[in-house]
């Protein structure tokens, strides 16, 4: 058999498998239109979308190709990805961000108690500043990902929310964003847009496409609504002793959500404890003696640590990642510096 011969005979059987992958899901979107539509979706909506639709077996590929949460493979250092992630660049422009918003942030702070660095860091972190936000069909993308199934209810709700969004005077054009769901300058799933997206100039609508204050006032509604605490700073960089007994501080519990970020860290301590432990700040002083941290050694023993607050659980709830909430923080503070 000839080598271009064998390529036809997998390219048909390719194709083969495509169409009954496709045939497959347009039998799905059946079942998935009838639950959009018990779940209050219009069929004006329903049936301007359904009919567009067809498999992305690029999302699915994607999907497939992240790592599970069980893995056991080694974490990296987190230098690396601070060089890359809270470089000039981005510390330049989150500057000229927070200079040009600086009306509106202050306002928002004063309403949420949110920081007006955190609002900008988020920007920066999740689009560059709105420079990148995407262009997959969320609708395809997500209709696609729960036929796969593997995360079937997930995908299937946040499709269904899309469509929600469509109902409210969103455009299908404007559900644009990643291959796994998020969309706008915050990269919001459609659910989270649904219950936490903020009109924050006044005209009605929530467009974290197009609009700086609406973006950050949804961005802020987030952490005001996971929890952020006002006058608390996300954590502060430390130096740990030189022989420090790391066992008396041992986490002995098990966080049922991102357990292997969670394992990372310390028990829980109060500044005043840690500050008896021989734990001392680098530059900037210790929050209140009273504010409780739990430490984490993001490139070992003898690096920078850090004692991280209650208000870096809720950076994490943004994105369950050390390395990202550690760049959220530090690119915080760095804007504002």
């Amino acid at each position: 058999m000839t080598a271009v011969a064998a390529l036809i005979i997998a390219g048909a059987g390719s194709q083969a498998a495509y169409a009954q992958d496709e045939a497959g899901f347009q039998a799905y979107l059946g079942q998935l239109r009838q639950q959009a539509l018990a779940d209050g979706v219009t069929a004006r909506t329903a049936d301007a979308v359904f009919p567009t639709l067809t498999l992305n077996d690029r999302v699915i590929a994607l999907d497939r190709a992240q790592p599970g949460s069980g893995s056991s493979s080694a974490i990296p250092a987190f230098a690396p990805y601070r060089a890359q992630h809270v470089d000039a660049a981005r510390i330049g422009r989150g500057r000229q961000t927070y200079l040009a918003q600086r009306g509106r942030l202050q306002r928002i702070e004063r309403e949420t108690g949110v920081p007006e660095s955190i609002m900008v860091a988020i920007w920066g972190h999740e689009t560059n500043y709105g420079s990148y936000t995407g262009n997959f069909d969320l609708l395809r993308s997500l209709a696609s990902l729960a036929y796969e199934g593997r995360r079937r209810t997930l995908f299937a709700g946040e499709f269904i929310a899309g469509l929600k969004m469509l109902d409210r005077g969103v455009t299908r054009e404007q559900l644009k964003g990643s291959w796994a769901g998020a969309t706008g300058n915050p990269q919001f799933l459609p659910s989270i847009y649904l219950r936490l997206a903020r009109d924050g100039d006044g005209d009605g609508r929530a467009d974290i496409w197009n609009s700086p204050a609406d973006t950050l006032a949804s961005i802020a509604n987030y952490f005001a609504n996971a929890g952020w605490r006002a006058g608390q700073p996300w954590g502060v960089a430390v130096t740990v002793p030189s022989g420090f007994d790391r066992t008396q501080i041992r986490n002995r519990l098990v966080s049922p959500r991102c357990p292997r970020v969670f394992e990372r860290h310390s028990g829980w301590r109060t500044m005043a404890e840690w500050r008896a432990l021989g734990i001392a700040p680098q530059g900037a002083s210790l929050p209140a003696d009273l504010v409780m941290a739990t430490l984490l050694e993001p490139d070992g023993p003898g690096a920078t640590a850090y004692l991280l607050t209650g208000n870096y659980r809720v950076i994490l709830d943004y994105n369950c990642s050390n390395f990202y909430a550690l760049s959220v923080g530090l690119l915080a503070d760095a804007v504002e510096r």
